[in-house]
Protein backbone atom coordinates (compact mmCIF):
# COMPACT_ATOMS: atom_id res chain seq x y z
CA UNK A 1 0.00 0.00 0.00
CA UNK A 2 1.07 3.38 -0.68
CA UNK A 3 -0.12 7.04 0.90
CA UNK A 4 1.14 10.19 -0.04
CA UNK A 5 0.19 13.05 2.82
CA UNK A 6 1.33 16.44 3.35
CA UNK A 7 0.78 19.28 6.28
CA UNK A 8 2.24 22.98 5.42
CA UNK A 9 5.71 22.32 4.29
CA UNK A 10 6.59 18.85 4.78
CA UNK A 11 5.16 15.68 2.91
CA UNK A 12 5.25 12.16 3.46
CA UNK A 13 5.68 9.21 1.11
CA UNK A 14 4.53 6.08 2.76
CA UNK A 15 5.48 1.97 1.23
CA UNK A 16 4.11 -0.96 3.26
CA UNK A 17 5.07 -4.06 3.35
CA UNK A 18 4.28 -6.68 5.64
CA UNK A 19 6.45 -5.99 8.17
CA UNK A 20 7.81 -3.39 7.41
CA UNK A 21 7.16 0.62 6.16
CA UNK A 22 8.92 2.20 4.31
CA UNK A 23 8.56 6.56 4.99
CA UNK A 24 9.95 9.12 2.46
CA UNK A 25 9.67 12.66 3.54
CA UNK A 26 10.49 16.09 1.71
CA UNK A 27 10.50 19.73 2.40
CA UNK A 28 11.19 23.15 0.77
CA UNK A 29 15.21 23.97 1.18
CA UNK A 30 14.74 26.39 3.67
CA UNK A 31 13.03 24.63 6.30
CA UNK A 32 15.93 22.08 6.71
CA UNK A 33 17.72 24.96 8.18
CA UNK A 34 17.43 24.55 12.06
CA UNK A 35 15.86 20.83 12.16
CA UNK A 36 17.30 18.90 14.17
CA UNK A 37 15.78 15.61 12.92
CA UNK A 38 12.35 13.83 12.74
CA UNK A 39 9.90 12.61 15.45
CA UNK A 40 7.70 9.35 14.91
CA UNK A 41 4.52 8.47 16.47
CA UNK A 42 2.94 4.97 15.75
CA UNK A 43 -0.48 3.53 16.77
CA UNK A 44 -2.55 0.87 15.30
CA UNK A 45 -6.10 1.44 14.72
CA UNK A 46 -9.31 -0.58 14.17
CA UNK A 47 -9.30 -3.96 16.34
CA UNK A 48 -5.75 -3.68 17.06
CA UNK A 49 -5.37 -0.87 18.46
CA UNK A 50 -3.25 -0.44 21.59
CA UNK A 51 -3.43 3.59 22.06
CA UNK A 52 -0.06 5.75 20.46
CA UNK A 53 3.76 5.42 21.02
CA UNK A 54 7.18 7.54 20.02
CA UNK A 55 8.96 5.22 18.64
CA UNK A 56 12.82 4.22 18.98
CA UNK A 57 15.72 6.18 18.56
CA UNK A 58 18.71 4.13 18.28
CA UNK A 59 21.07 7.60 18.57
CA UNK A 60 21.21 9.90 20.94
CA UNK A 61 22.64 13.53 21.22
CA UNK A 62 26.14 13.83 23.09
CA UNK A 63 25.83 16.83 24.68
CA UNK A 64 22.59 14.96 26.56
CA UNK A 65 23.61 10.91 26.85
CA UNK A 66 27.60 11.28 26.86
CA UNK A 67 27.88 7.20 27.39
CA UNK A 68 24.52 5.88 26.02
CA UNK A 69 26.43 2.22 26.10
CA UNK A 70 26.50 3.01 30.35
CA UNK A 71 22.38 3.92 30.26
CA UNK A 72 19.90 1.41 31.72
CA UNK A 73 16.36 1.04 31.82
CA UNK A 74 14.93 2.78 34.75
CA UNK A 75 12.14 -0.37 35.11
CA UNK A 76 14.63 -3.43 34.18
CA UNK A 77 18.51 -2.13 35.06
CA UNK A 78 19.33 -5.26 33.46
CA UNK A 79 18.55 -4.20 30.07
CA UNK A 80 19.50 -1.58 28.38
CA UNK A 81 17.56 2.23 28.07
CA UNK A 82 15.21 3.04 25.49
CA UNK A 83 16.10 6.12 23.45
CA UNK A 84 12.60 8.11 21.86
CA UNK A 85 12.58 9.67 18.63
CA UNK A 86 10.25 12.88 20.87
CA UNK A 87 13.97 13.40 22.69
CA UNK A 88 16.41 11.95 20.03
CA UNK A 89 14.69 12.32 16.45
CA UNK A 90 15.59 10.24 13.21
CA UNK A 91 18.48 12.35 11.01
CA UNK A 92 17.49 11.31 7.83
CA UNK A 93 14.45 11.75 5.39
CA UNK A 94 13.96 8.22 4.56
CA UNK A 95 13.18 6.10 7.80
CA UNK A 96 11.85 2.10 8.01
CA UNK A 97 9.53 1.08 10.48
CA UNK A 98 10.69 -2.64 11.17
CA UNK A 99 8.20 -4.18 13.66
CA UNK A 100 5.05 -3.49 11.96
CA UNK A 101 2.42 -6.59 12.10
CA UNK A 102 1.19 -7.86 8.13
CA UNK A 103 -2.78 -7.01 7.36
CA UNK A 104 -2.85 -4.09 10.09
CA UNK A 105 -3.59 -0.43 9.63
CA UNK A 106 -1.44 2.43 11.40
CA UNK A 107 -2.08 6.14 12.00
CA UNK A 108 1.45 7.45 11.95
CA UNK A 109 2.55 11.36 13.01
CA UNK A 110 5.87 12.42 11.47
CA UNK A 111 6.79 15.68 13.28
CA UNK A 112 9.67 18.01 12.31
CA UNK A 113 11.52 18.94 15.32
CA UNK A 114 13.53 22.43 16.08
CA UNK A 115 15.50 23.87 18.64
CA UNK A 116 18.30 22.94 20.31
CA UNK A 117 19.31 19.35 22.33
CA UNK A 118 17.43 18.86 25.53
CA UNK A 119 15.22 21.33 24.40
CA UNK A 120 13.33 20.47 21.16
CA UNK A 121 10.72 22.06 19.71
CA UNK A 122 8.11 20.64 17.56
CA UNK A 123 6.52 22.04 14.23
CA UNK A 124 3.14 20.73 13.20
CA UNK A 125 3.49 17.45 12.09
CA UNK A 126 2.19 15.18 8.94
CA UNK A 127 -0.15 12.36 9.84
CA UNK A 128 -1.31 9.24 8.16
CA UNK A 129 -2.54 6.29 8.02
CA UNK A 130 -1.70 3.04 5.76
CA UNK A 131 -2.34 -0.76 6.24
CA UNK A 132 0.46 -2.97 5.76
CA UNK A 133 0.06 -5.82 3.19
CA UNK A 134 -1.34 -9.03 4.12
CA UNK A 135 0.74 -12.22 4.43
CA UNK A 136 -1.01 -13.88 1.32
CA UNK A 137 -3.49 -12.21 -1.24
CA UNK A 138 -4.39 -11.39 -4.43
CA UNK A 139 -2.48 -15.07 -5.14
CA UNK A 140 0.93 -14.17 -3.57
CA UNK A 141 1.85 -14.78 -0.54
CA UNK A 142 5.68 -13.35 0.61
CA UNK A 143 7.68 -13.63 3.88
CA UNK A 144 10.89 -12.46 4.62
CA UNK A 145 13.51 -13.83 7.63
CA UNK A 146 14.80 -11.26 9.86
CA UNK A 147 18.21 -12.57 9.26
CA UNK A 148 21.58 -12.09 10.55
CA UNK A 149 20.82 -8.00 10.01
CA UNK A 150 18.45 -8.29 13.29
CA UNK A 151 22.00 -7.55 15.42
CA UNK A 152 20.89 -5.00 17.51
CA UNK A 153 17.13 -6.03 18.55
CA UNK A 154 18.38 -9.54 18.78
CA UNK A 155 20.94 -8.29 21.06
CA UNK A 156 17.82 -6.52 23.35
CA UNK A 157 15.49 -9.20 23.23
CA UNK A 158 16.97 -12.49 23.97
CA UNK A 159 20.97 -11.40 25.09
CA UNK A 160 22.74 -12.78 21.91
CA UNK A 161 22.35 -16.46 23.61
CA UNK A 162 21.28 -18.84 20.28
CA UNK A 163 17.86 -20.40 20.35
CA UNK A 164 17.46 -22.87 22.64
CA UNK A 165 16.27 -25.22 20.17
CA UNK A 166 16.46 -24.52 16.66
CA UNK A 167 14.32 -27.33 15.57
CA UNK A 168 11.41 -26.22 17.77
CA UNK A 169 9.64 -23.40 15.87
CA UNK A 170 7.97 -22.26 18.78
CA UNK A 171 10.93 -21.81 20.79
CA UNK A 172 10.98 -17.77 21.26
CA UNK A 173 14.24 -17.05 19.61
CA UNK A 174 13.90 -19.22 16.54
CA UNK A 175 10.96 -17.77 16.02
CA UNK A 176 12.06 -13.65 16.17
CA UNK A 177 14.11 -14.85 13.71
CA UNK A 178 12.28 -16.72 11.24
CA UNK A 179 9.61 -13.82 11.00
CA UNK A 180 7.04 -16.14 9.98
CA UNK A 181 9.37 -17.31 6.98
CA UNK A 182 9.47 -20.89 8.76
CA UNK A 183 6.11 -20.66 9.85
CA UNK A 184 4.51 -20.49 6.36
CA UNK A 185 6.30 -23.16 4.93
CA UNK A 186 5.52 -25.02 7.80
CA UNK A 187 1.96 -24.27 7.28
CA UNK A 188 2.16 -24.72 3.66
CA UNK A 189 2.48 -28.51 3.80
CA UNK A 190 0.50 -28.78 6.95
CA UNK A 191 -2.28 -27.66 5.39
CA UNK A 192 -2.72 -29.61 2.94
CA UNK A 193 -4.69 -32.29 3.65
CA UNK A 194 -5.35 -35.90 3.08
CA UNK A 195 -6.10 -36.89 -0.66
CA UNK A 196 -3.52 -33.98 -1.94
CA UNK A 197 -0.54 -34.18 -2.80
CA UNK A 198 2.83 -32.44 -2.30
CA UNK A 199 5.73 -32.23 -4.97
CA UNK A 200 9.04 -31.17 -3.08
CA UNK A 201 12.21 -30.08 -5.23
CA UNK A 202 15.36 -29.69 -2.77
CA UNK A 203 18.96 -28.55 -2.63
CA UNK A 204 19.79 -28.49 1.00
CA UNK A 205 17.47 -30.60 2.39
CA UNK A 206 18.36 -31.10 6.27
CA UNK A 207 15.95 -28.85 8.69
CA UNK A 208 13.83 -31.52 10.85
CA UNK A 209 10.96 -29.04 10.95
CA UNK A 210 9.95 -29.21 7.33
CA UNK A 211 11.04 -32.91 7.11
CA UNK A 212 9.12 -34.11 10.10
CA UNK A 213 5.69 -31.83 8.94
CA UNK A 214 6.37 -33.92 5.54
CA UNK A 215 6.66 -37.13 7.23
CA UNK A 216 3.38 -35.96 8.85
CA UNK A 217 1.73 -35.22 5.50
CA UNK A 218 2.81 -38.75 4.50
CA UNK A 219 1.16 -40.25 8.00
CA UNK A 220 -2.38 -38.15 7.29
CA UNK A 221 -2.54 -39.65 3.75
CA UNK A 222 -0.63 -36.66 1.77
CA UNK A 223 1.04 -38.23 -1.22
CA UNK A 224 4.28 -36.92 -0.85
CA UNK A 225 6.94 -37.25 -3.56
CA UNK A 226 10.33 -35.73 -3.06
CA UNK A 227 12.92 -35.01 -5.82
CA UNK A 228 16.46 -33.85 -3.50
CA UNK A 229 20.43 -33.51 -3.68
CA UNK A 230 22.20 -36.97 -3.34
CA UNK A 231 25.01 -35.84 -1.02
CA UNK A 232 26.28 -39.35 -0.60
CA UNK A 233 28.82 -38.16 -3.68
CA UNK A 234 29.80 -35.24 -2.21
CA UNK A 235 30.01 -36.89 1.38
CA UNK A 236 32.34 -39.57 -0.22
CA UNK A 237 30.38 -42.21 2.23
CA UNK A 238 26.80 -43.95 2.27
CA UNK A 239 25.10 -41.65 3.81
CA UNK A 240 25.55 -37.56 2.88
CA UNK A 241 23.64 -34.60 4.90
CA UNK A 242 20.63 -35.10 3.19
CA UNK A 243 20.40 -38.58 3.34
CA UNK A 244 20.72 -38.62 6.85
CA UNK A 245 18.16 -36.22 7.97
CA UNK A 246 15.76 -38.19 5.93
CA UNK A 247 16.83 -41.43 7.29
CA UNK A 248 15.91 -39.12 10.79
CA UNK A 249 12.56 -38.19 9.95
CA UNK A 250 11.26 -41.54 8.58
CA UNK A 251 11.37 -40.69 4.72
CA UNK A 252 11.97 -43.70 3.34
CA UNK A 253 12.40 -44.74 -0.11
CA UNK A 254 9.65 -46.90 -0.05
CA UNK A 255 7.20 -45.60 2.06
CA UNK A 256 3.71 -47.41 1.38
CA UNK A 257 5.05 -49.35 -0.91
CA UNK A 258 5.15 -46.57 -3.38
CA UNK A 259 8.44 -44.28 -4.42
CA UNK A 260 9.38 -41.23 -2.23
CA UNK A 261 12.51 -39.86 -2.88
CA UNK A 262 13.93 -39.29 -6.22
CA UNK A 263 17.88 -38.59 -5.73
CA UNK A 264 19.36 -35.87 -8.48
CA UNK A 265 23.02 -37.36 -9.50
CA UNK A 266 23.41 -35.53 -12.98
CA UNK A 267 23.18 -32.18 -12.69
CA UNK A 268 25.57 -29.81 -11.34
CA UNK A 269 23.83 -28.15 -8.58
CA UNK A 270 19.86 -29.23 -7.96
CA UNK A 271 19.50 -25.92 -6.84
CA UNK A 272 15.52 -25.81 -6.49
CA UNK A 273 13.98 -25.16 -3.42
CA UNK A 274 10.08 -25.48 -3.83
CA UNK A 275 6.93 -27.01 -3.00
CA UNK A 276 3.96 -27.99 -5.19
CA UNK A 277 0.78 -28.52 -3.74
CA UNK A 278 -1.58 -30.69 -6.18
CA UNK A 279 -5.70 -30.74 -5.37
CA UNK A 280 -6.84 -34.61 -5.29
CA UNK A 281 -3.28 -35.51 -5.54
CA UNK A 282 -3.76 -34.63 -9.79
CA UNK A 283 -4.92 -30.82 -9.66
CA UNK A 284 -2.07 -28.24 -9.34
CA UNK A 285 -2.86 -25.35 -7.10
CA UNK A 286 -0.24 -23.54 -5.37
CA UNK A 287 3.82 -23.52 -5.53
CA UNK A 288 6.29 -22.87 -2.42
CA UNK A 289 9.17 -21.24 -3.72
CA UNK A 290 12.30 -18.69 -3.53
CA UNK A 291 15.81 -18.49 -1.95
CA UNK A 292 15.12 -20.73 1.18
CA UNK A 293 17.20 -23.68 1.70
CA UNK A 294 15.32 -25.78 3.53
CA UNK A 295 18.37 -25.64 6.72
CA UNK A 296 18.09 -23.76 9.65
CA UNK A 297 20.47 -21.51 8.19
CA UNK A 298 18.18 -21.08 5.85
CA UNK A 299 15.03 -20.37 7.68
CA UNK A 300 16.63 -18.24 10.49
CA UNK A 301 20.64 -16.88 9.73
CA UNK A 302 20.54 -15.87 5.84
CA UNK A 303 18.67 -13.25 4.24
CA UNK A 304 15.51 -15.41 2.36
CA UNK A 305 12.64 -15.25 1.01
CA UNK A 306 9.81 -17.81 0.16
CA UNK A 307 6.96 -16.61 -2.25
CA UNK A 308 3.18 -18.59 -2.38
CA UNK A 309 1.99 -18.65 -5.94
CA UNK A 310 -1.67 -19.70 -5.81
CA UNK A 311 -2.53 -20.23 -9.68
CA UNK A 312 -3.26 -23.20 -11.14
CA UNK A 313 -1.56 -22.50 -14.46
CA UNK A 314 1.82 -21.93 -12.67
CA UNK A 315 1.57 -24.57 -10.36
CA UNK A 316 0.87 -26.54 -13.65
CA UNK A 317 4.25 -25.69 -15.33
CA UNK A 318 5.91 -26.36 -12.01
CA UNK A 319 4.46 -29.98 -11.87
CA UNK A 320 5.74 -31.09 -15.48
CA UNK A 321 9.27 -29.06 -14.46
CA UNK A 322 9.11 -31.41 -11.19
CA UNK A 323 7.89 -34.65 -13.84
CA UNK A 324 11.17 -34.29 -15.74
CA UNK A 325 13.70 -33.50 -13.23
CA UNK A 326 12.45 -36.87 -10.79
CA UNK A 327 13.59 -38.49 -14.21
CA UNK A 328 17.05 -37.19 -13.23
CA UNK A 329 17.39 -36.66 -16.63
CA UNK A 330 20.93 -35.97 -18.58
CA UNK A 331 22.08 -32.79 -19.10
CA UNK A 332 21.00 -32.79 -22.75
CA UNK A 333 17.62 -33.78 -22.34
CA UNK A 334 17.06 -31.69 -18.82
CA UNK A 335 18.09 -28.43 -20.67
CA UNK A 336 15.72 -29.36 -23.82
CA UNK A 337 12.63 -30.40 -21.46
CA UNK A 338 13.22 -26.64 -19.09
CA UNK A 339 13.38 -24.45 -22.90
CA UNK A 340 9.80 -26.06 -23.47
CA UNK A 341 8.58 -25.57 -20.52
CA UNK A 342 9.61 -22.04 -20.06
CA UNK A 343 11.13 -20.45 -23.33
CA UNK A 344 12.72 -17.07 -23.27
CA UNK A 345 10.12 -14.39 -22.37
CA UNK A 346 9.52 -11.47 -24.12
CA UNK A 347 10.43 -8.06 -23.74
CA UNK A 348 7.65 -7.50 -22.45
CA UNK A 349 6.30 -9.68 -20.41
CA UNK A 350 2.13 -9.98 -20.11
CA UNK A 351 0.91 -6.84 -17.19
CA UNK A 352 -0.21 -8.51 -13.90
CA UNK A 353 1.29 -11.90 -15.54
CA UNK A 354 3.35 -13.96 -13.84
CA UNK A 355 6.21 -16.15 -16.33
CA UNK A 356 8.55 -18.21 -15.02
CA UNK A 357 12.16 -19.18 -16.30
CA UNK A 358 13.11 -22.87 -15.35
CA UNK A 359 16.77 -23.74 -15.81
CA UNK A 360 19.32 -25.39 -17.02
CA UNK A 361 19.07 -23.81 -20.27
CA UNK A 362 20.85 -24.18 -23.71
CA UNK A 363 22.82 -21.03 -23.44
CA UNK A 364 22.40 -18.36 -21.35
CA UNK A 365 21.29 -15.77 -23.20
CA UNK A 366 18.43 -14.55 -20.52
CA UNK A 367 21.44 -12.37 -18.95
CA UNK A 368 20.75 -10.11 -21.63
CA UNK A 369 17.00 -10.32 -21.26
CA UNK A 370 17.58 -8.93 -17.48
CA UNK A 371 20.54 -6.94 -18.55
CA UNK A 372 18.02 -5.01 -21.14
CA UNK A 373 15.34 -4.83 -18.47
CA UNK A 374 17.67 -2.87 -16.24
CA UNK A 375 18.80 -0.38 -19.02
CA UNK A 376 14.78 0.25 -19.24
CA UNK A 377 14.22 1.01 -15.77
CA UNK A 378 13.60 4.52 -15.91
CA UNK A 379 13.31 5.16 -12.11
CA UNK A 380 15.13 2.81 -10.04
CA UNK A 381 17.34 -0.63 -9.79
CA UNK A 382 17.16 -2.32 -7.23
CA UNK A 383 19.40 -5.98 -7.62
CA UNK A 384 20.65 -9.05 -4.75
CA UNK A 385 23.76 -10.78 -6.31
CA UNK A 386 25.28 -13.01 -3.29
CA UNK A 387 27.92 -14.67 -5.32
CA UNK A 388 28.58 -11.32 -7.20
CA UNK A 389 27.82 -9.88 -10.38
CA UNK A 390 28.19 -11.57 -13.64
CA UNK A 391 30.13 -9.90 -16.27
CA UNK A 392 27.17 -9.75 -18.38
CA UNK A 393 25.25 -7.53 -16.37
CA UNK A 394 28.23 -4.46 -15.13
CA UNK A 395 27.86 -3.19 -18.36
CA UNK A 396 24.49 -2.27 -17.89
CA UNK A 397 24.36 -1.58 -14.30
CA UNK A 398 27.32 0.18 -14.20
CA UNK A 399 26.39 2.77 -17.88
CA UNK A 400 26.21 6.19 -16.54
CA UNK A 401 22.43 6.95 -15.82
CA UNK A 402 20.44 9.35 -14.49
CA UNK A 403 18.69 6.86 -12.17
CA UNK A 404 19.69 5.15 -8.75
CA UNK A 405 20.58 1.73 -8.90
CA UNK A 406 21.51 -0.37 -5.43
CA UNK A 407 23.37 -3.68 -5.75
CA UNK A 408 23.03 -5.55 -2.82
CA UNK A 409 25.79 -8.56 -2.02
CA UNK A 410 27.22 -10.78 0.06
CA UNK A 411 30.37 -9.59 0.27
CA UNK A 412 32.45 -7.14 -1.68
CA UNK A 413 32.84 -7.23 -5.32
CA UNK A 414 36.55 -8.03 -6.68
CA UNK A 415 38.23 -4.76 -6.93
CA UNK A 416 37.96 -4.65 -11.14
CA UNK A 417 34.44 -5.18 -10.85
CA UNK A 418 34.14 -2.53 -7.62
CA UNK A 419 36.15 -0.07 -9.90
CA UNK A 420 33.58 -0.55 -13.15
CA UNK A 421 30.54 -0.52 -10.72
CA UNK A 422 32.07 2.55 -9.25
CA UNK A 423 32.13 4.98 -11.90
CA UNK A 424 28.94 6.43 -11.82
CA UNK A 425 27.95 7.84 -8.24
CA UNK A 426 24.63 6.90 -8.93
CA UNK A 427 25.46 3.55 -8.19
CA UNK A 428 25.42 2.17 -4.70
CA UNK A 429 26.65 -0.92 -3.17
CA UNK A 430 26.44 -2.31 0.08
CA UNK A 431 27.33 -5.83 1.59
CA UNK A 432 27.22 -8.14 4.20
CA UNK A 433 29.26 -7.37 7.28
CA UNK A 434 30.02 -8.07 10.62
CA UNK A 435 30.51 -4.77 12.74
CA UNK A 436 34.30 -4.40 12.50
CA UNK A 437 37.23 -6.01 10.44
CA UNK A 438 35.62 -8.18 8.13
CA UNK A 439 36.04 -11.84 8.69
CA UNK A 440 38.78 -13.86 7.63
CA UNK A 441 37.57 -17.26 6.33
CA UNK A 442 39.02 -20.84 6.72
CA UNK A 443 38.05 -23.98 5.75
CA UNK A 444 34.39 -22.22 6.03
CA UNK A 445 34.79 -20.78 9.25
CA UNK A 446 35.56 -17.37 10.50
CA UNK A 447 38.86 -16.68 11.33
CA UNK A 448 39.89 -13.77 12.62
CA UNK A 449 37.77 -10.05 13.15
CA UNK A 450 38.45 -7.21 15.21
CA UNK A 451 35.72 -5.32 17.15
CA UNK A 452 34.45 -1.91 17.01
CA UNK A 453 34.73 -0.37 20.49
CA UNK A 454 31.51 1.37 21.93
CA UNK A 455 28.83 -0.13 19.87
CA UNK A 456 25.89 -2.31 21.24
CA UNK A 457 25.26 -3.36 18.22
CA UNK A 458 28.81 -5.25 18.13
CA UNK A 459 27.65 -7.57 20.73
CA UNK A 460 25.50 -9.32 18.33
CA UNK A 461 28.58 -11.26 16.66
CA UNK A 462 28.44 -14.39 18.93
CA UNK A 463 24.89 -15.08 17.68
CA UNK A 464 25.47 -14.02 13.87
CA UNK A 465 28.20 -16.64 14.30
CA UNK A 466 25.99 -19.47 15.36
CA UNK A 467 24.79 -19.78 11.60
CA UNK A 468 28.47 -18.73 10.04
CA UNK A 469 30.24 -22.12 10.71
CA UNK A 470 30.04 -23.83 6.87
CA UNK A 471 29.26 -23.40 3.77
CA UNK A 472 29.70 -20.24 1.17
CA UNK A 473 26.66 -17.44 1.73
CA UNK A 474 26.29 -16.04 5.56
CA UNK A 475 24.50 -13.08 5.34
CA UNK A 476 22.40 -12.18 1.83
CA UNK A 477 20.78 -15.24 -0.11
CA UNK A 478 18.31 -14.26 -1.91
CA UNK A 479 18.28 -13.86 -5.70
CA UNK A 480 16.06 -10.77 -7.01
CA UNK A 481 15.39 -7.98 -9.29
CA UNK A 482 13.37 -5.18 -8.73
CA UNK A 483 12.81 -3.14 -12.42
CA UNK A 484 10.84 0.45 -11.28
CA UNK A 485 9.36 -0.92 -8.15
CA UNK A 486 8.02 2.57 -6.94
CA UNK A 487 6.14 3.06 -10.33
CA UNK A 488 2.99 1.68 -11.10
CA UNK A 489 4.57 -0.85 -13.30
CA UNK A 490 7.10 -2.54 -11.41
CA UNK A 491 8.87 -5.83 -12.76
CA UNK A 492 9.96 -8.55 -9.58
CA UNK A 493 12.10 -11.13 -10.62
CA UNK A 494 12.84 -13.85 -7.98
CA UNK A 495 13.49 -17.29 -6.89
CA UNK A 496 16.30 -19.57 -6.80
CA UNK A 497 18.43 -19.18 -9.32
CA UNK A 498 21.10 -16.78 -8.92
CA UNK A 499 21.98 -14.44 -11.96
CA UNK A 500 24.84 -16.00 -13.67
CA UNK A 501 26.01 -18.12 -16.56
CA UNK A 502 26.44 -21.35 -14.21
CA UNK A 503 23.22 -20.89 -12.77
CA UNK A 504 21.59 -20.77 -16.09
CA UNK A 505 23.53 -23.43 -17.78
CA UNK A 506 24.65 -26.14 -14.87
CA UNK A 507 21.94 -26.02 -12.42
CA UNK A 508 18.27 -27.09 -11.60
CA UNK A 509 16.64 -23.34 -10.91
CA UNK A 510 13.47 -21.79 -10.97
CA UNK A 511 12.51 -18.16 -11.31
CA UNK A 512 9.01 -15.90 -11.20
CA UNK A 513 8.98 -12.77 -13.28
CA UNK A 514 5.99 -10.81 -11.87
CA UNK A 515 5.12 -7.74 -13.78
CA UNK A 516 2.85 -5.01 -12.56
CA UNK A 517 2.37 -6.23 -8.89
CA UNK A 518 2.67 -3.35 -6.87
CA UNK A 519 1.31 -5.24 -4.17
CA UNK A 520 4.46 -7.66 -4.47
CA UNK A 521 6.69 -4.82 -5.96
CA UNK A 522 5.81 -3.15 -2.36
CA UNK A 523 6.71 -5.78 0.01
CA UNK A 524 10.40 -6.98 -2.10
CA UNK A 525 11.21 -3.13 -2.14
CA UNK A 526 10.71 -2.50 1.85
CA UNK A 527 12.63 -5.74 2.60
CA UNK A 528 15.30 -4.73 0.42
CA UNK A 529 15.14 -1.17 1.55
CA UNK A 530 15.61 -3.01 4.84
CA UNK A 531 18.47 -5.22 4.97
CA UNK A 532 20.67 -2.89 1.96
CA UNK A 533 20.46 -0.05 4.80
CA UNK A 534 21.71 -2.04 7.79
CA UNK A 535 24.87 -3.29 6.04
CA UNK A 536 25.29 -0.26 4.33
CA UNK A 537 25.86 1.48 7.90
CA UNK A 538 27.86 -1.18 9.21
CA UNK A 539 30.18 -0.50 6.07
CA UNK A 540 30.43 3.04 6.51
CA UNK A 541 31.21 2.22 10.11
CA UNK A 542 34.03 -0.13 9.41
CA UNK A 543 35.68 2.13 6.60
CA UNK A 544 35.64 5.07 9.65
CA UNK A 545 36.95 2.11 12.40
CA UNK A 546 39.65 1.18 9.88
CA UNK A 547 40.29 4.93 9.23
CA UNK A 548 40.57 5.13 13.53
CA UNK A 549 43.42 2.36 13.27
CA UNK A 550 45.34 3.57 11.01
CA UNK A 551 45.56 7.33 12.95
CA UNK A 552 43.90 8.88 9.78
CA UNK A 553 40.43 10.01 11.82
CA UNK A 554 37.08 8.55 11.06
CA UNK A 555 36.43 8.01 14.75
CA UNK A 556 32.95 5.51 14.72
CA UNK A 557 30.82 8.37 15.86
CA UNK A 558 27.60 6.62 14.15
CA UNK A 559 26.01 6.71 17.39
CA UNK A 560 25.42 10.05 18.38
CA UNK A 561 23.18 12.60 16.39
CA UNK A 562 24.48 16.14 14.80
CA UNK A 563 23.65 18.49 16.95
CA UNK A 564 23.23 21.20 14.28
CA UNK A 565 21.12 21.11 11.36
CA UNK A 566 24.24 20.03 8.98
CA UNK A 567 23.10 16.82 8.66
CA UNK A 568 20.43 18.14 6.12
CA UNK A 569 23.17 19.13 3.80
CA UNK A 570 23.90 15.72 1.96
CA UNK A 571 19.98 16.02 1.01
CA UNK A 572 19.88 18.90 -0.34
CA UNK A 573 23.55 19.27 -2.71
CA UNK A 574 22.17 18.79 -5.99
CA UNK A 575 23.52 15.77 -7.71
CA UNK A 576 23.84 14.10 -4.05
CA UNK A 577 23.03 10.62 -3.74
CA UNK A 578 20.80 11.30 -0.93
CA UNK A 579 19.44 14.26 -2.18
CA UNK A 580 18.82 11.96 -5.38
CA UNK A 581 16.86 9.24 -3.20
CA UNK A 582 14.87 12.01 -1.20
CA UNK A 583 13.89 12.75 -4.89
CA UNK A 584 13.34 9.39 -6.10
CA UNK A 585 10.19 9.10 -4.12
CA UNK A 586 8.77 12.46 -4.67
CA UNK A 587 9.51 12.35 -8.74
CA UNK A 588 7.10 13.51 -11.50
CA UNK A 589 5.17 10.22 -13.24
CA UNK A 590 7.97 9.10 -15.60
CA UNK A 591 7.90 6.21 -18.50
CA UNK A 592 7.51 3.22 -17.05
CA UNK A 593 10.64 1.01 -17.69
CA UNK A 594 7.78 -1.25 -19.77
CA UNK A 595 6.74 1.97 -22.09
CA UNK A 596 10.73 1.92 -23.34
CA UNK A 597 10.84 -1.87 -23.57
CA UNK A 598 7.61 -1.94 -25.77
CA UNK A 599 9.47 0.70 -28.19
CA UNK A 600 12.62 -1.62 -28.28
Amino acid sequence: MRVVAQKGDFRVKAIAGTHTILIAIDCPEPRRHGLLGFAFRREAVGRHARGYKWLRSLKVFKSVIPEPQKERDPRDPSRPRRFSTWEFPIQSFLWGDYTAEPGTRYRFAVVPMYGRPAALKPAPGVTFEIRTEKAVAQGHGVWFNRAAIASQAFAREFGNKAPADENNPKDPETAWLSRGLLEACLRFIDKTPAGDGLRVAAYEFTYPPVLNALKAAVDRGVTVRIVYHDTTRSAGKAQGANEKAIAEAGLTARMQRKRVLYPRTRTKIPHNKFILRLAGDKEPAAVWTGSTNFTSSGFLGQANVGHVVEDPATARRYLAYWTLLKQDPERAVARKGAMKLTPNPPPLIHADAVAQVFSPRTRSELLGWYGDRIADAQETVMFTAAFGVTKALVAPLARDRDILRFILMEKPPAQKVKLELTKDRDLIISWGASLGKMYTFKNGKPAARKNIKDFELDKWLLKEDHYRHEGFVFFVHTKFLLVDPLSDDPLVCSGSANFSPNSLLYNDENMLLIRGNTRVADIYLTEFDRIFRHFYFRNMANEAEAKERQGRGGEAKAIFLDETSNWTDAYFTPGAFKTRRRELFFADSQRSWADKAAED
